[in-house]
Parts: structure tokens; sequence; C-alpha cells
């Protein structure tokens, strides 16, 4: 008996939706530019981490040594950086690398060139190019090699004159990382308000058979069942649509923020999550549209 009663309010749910297939399909609709927007800001929030990274990428701080130094003490003092929380990466450029790639950067300087030529001795320091995991960690690393027992070795640290643009980069991270968040709730607000206003007014075209069915003896479950049923079938349906339509959109941008930003893929990223958006979109439905049929089927069921 409850098997047939809960496959009749999965009938009944399902014929409901295709009865109504005009507010059906301007329910879905709303629901899909919804789950659209989510899916878009799920992008723009890997896009921004993408540039992020890139900008983080393109900073560094290095350590200077004197020339007298032993490479040995130099590789301590990395060995010793490395395995700092806040280090990405550190490089150690010598002195003769250092040299090559001074020359390969200026070969078309002919004065300078000659100039150096002319020189008895590399007058090119060993350092280290130390990475840090974000922008912020930079001060932490400079202070640490700011250590006494560094002062006989290092001759400068090039933070101070990086700083300016260490602190301007670790505003930005935050300003978009912030405004991804405020997008986020602002979106996902809008999103529940739009899909659960839409769901109540299918309800409100239901009231008179609502009331039917409460004169008529219906429990409140059997009453209520239909339109959760109904607001799921919402959910799913407009997940997949909403899914399908990231493809010719990512199709036409994806080219163009590549080529705006290389390395960053976002049909790649698309296809490669495929599941995980499916999913999320499918899930975010069924949560709009199941959780929107029940808040607005309350007020039916306290008349």
């Amino acid at each position: 008996m409850r098997k047939l009663s809960v496959w009749r309010v999965i009938k009944s749910g399902w014929q409901g939706f295709i009865r109504n297939y005009w507010l059906s399909t301007a329910t879905v609709a709303v629901m899909v530019l919804a789950l659209f927007m989510l899916g878009c800001l799920a992008l723009f929030n890997v896009m921004t981490q993408a540039v992020v990274a890139n900008l983080e990428g393109r900073v560094d701080v290095s350590v200077y040594f004197n020339q007298d130094t032993e490479e040995a003490k130099v590789l301590g003092v990395r060995q010793e950086l490395v395995a700092l929380s806040e280090v990405k990466s550190v490089d150690y450029v010598s002195q003769d690398e250092a040299l090559k790639r001074f020359s390969e950067r200026h070969k078309d300087n002919a004065v300078l060139m000659q100039s150096l030529q002319e020189l008895d001795q590399n007058p090119l320091q060993p350092s280290l190019n130390i990475k840090a995991n974000y922008a912020s960690q930079y001060e932490t690393i400079a202070n640490y090699l700011n250590d006494e027992r560094f002062k006989g070795m290092i001759d400068r640290v090039n933070y101070k004159q990086n700083k300016d643009l260490i602190e301007r980069l670790t505003s930005l991270t935050g300003n978009i990382q912030t405004a991804g968040i405020v997008i986020s709730l602002v979106l996902g607000l809008i999103a529940a308000l739009v899909s659960f206003n839409t769901i109540r007014l299918t309800m409100y075209t239901w009231r008179d058979e609502i009331s039917v069915m409460r004169l008529v003896g219906a429990s409140n479950w059997f009453v209520r069942g239909p339109f959760v049923v109904e607001g799921v079938i919402y959910g799913v349906v407009s997940g997949v649509m909403a899914l399908l339509l990231m493809y010719p959109m990512l199709y036409f941008v994806s080219p163009k923020i590549t080529n705006f930003l290389p390395g960053v893929d976002l049909m790649y990223f698309y296809q490669a999550n495929f599941w995980e958006f499916f999913f999320l979109l499918v899930a975010v439905g069924l949560l709009l549209g199941g959780t929107s049929s029940l808040i607005a089927i309350r007020r039916y069921l306290k008349d």
C-alpha cells in the first residue's frame, strides 16, 4: 500500500510537470539561467585563481651572496629556505650561470659586452631566487634572512625593491578573492529567490486542487509529495540543460580567454571535470526545486 502511494505521488508530480507545460517551461528556464550562472561562476573562480597564480609566479625575492662565499654555504642556506613552509621553491644561480644569463640578456649591447670582457674576474654574485606560496609570505622570508648568522654571507636581499609590487599584488589577490565570494553569495541568493518565487507561482495555480485534496481528507504528505516531485524534476531538467548550455558557450569563449591568459583552458577544465559539474548543477537544482516546493506548499497546508 505504501509503495502504491509513493508511485501515485511520483506519477502525479510527473503529470503536473507535463500538464502545465507552459508554466513548467517558464520555471525550468528561470532555473536553467540560475544554474548556468552558477556554472559560469565556478569557471570564473577557476580563471581568477589562474590569474592570481600567474601574477604570483612573476614575483620572487633574490638573495645575493658575497663573492667570496663558498658554494657549500650558499647551498646550505638554500636547504634551510626549502624547509620553510612559506617557501614554494628556491633556485640556485652560481656566478658562472649568472654571467651566462647576463651575457645572453645583453648580447646586443656591444659596449657593455666589451667592458665585461676587459674585466679580470666575474663581477656577478651567486644568488638564490625564492618563490613563496603566497605573495603575503615574502616579508616573513625576508625577515628570516635578516638573521645575524647570515650577515657574513648575504650581501643584500632585494625584498625592499620589490616590496611595493608585492604589497600591491597581495592587495589585488585579496580583492579578487573577496569579489569572487561576494559575487557567489549574491548570485546564489538571486537564484534561490527567483526559483522560489517561480515555483510559488506554480503552487498558486494549483491552490484550488490543493483545497479539494484537503477537503477529501488527503494527508499533508500526499498533498505535498507531488509538488516536491515536480520541484525535483524542475531541478534535474534544469541542471542537465544548464550543463549542456555551457559547452557551446565555452566552445566560443575559451579560445579567446586562452589567447589573453595563456595556460588557462576553460574548455579543458570543463571536460576534465565534467562529472563534478554534472553533480554540482544537478544537486543544486534538486536543492532549489525540492526546497522551494516544500517551502511554497507550506502556506496552503496551513489554511
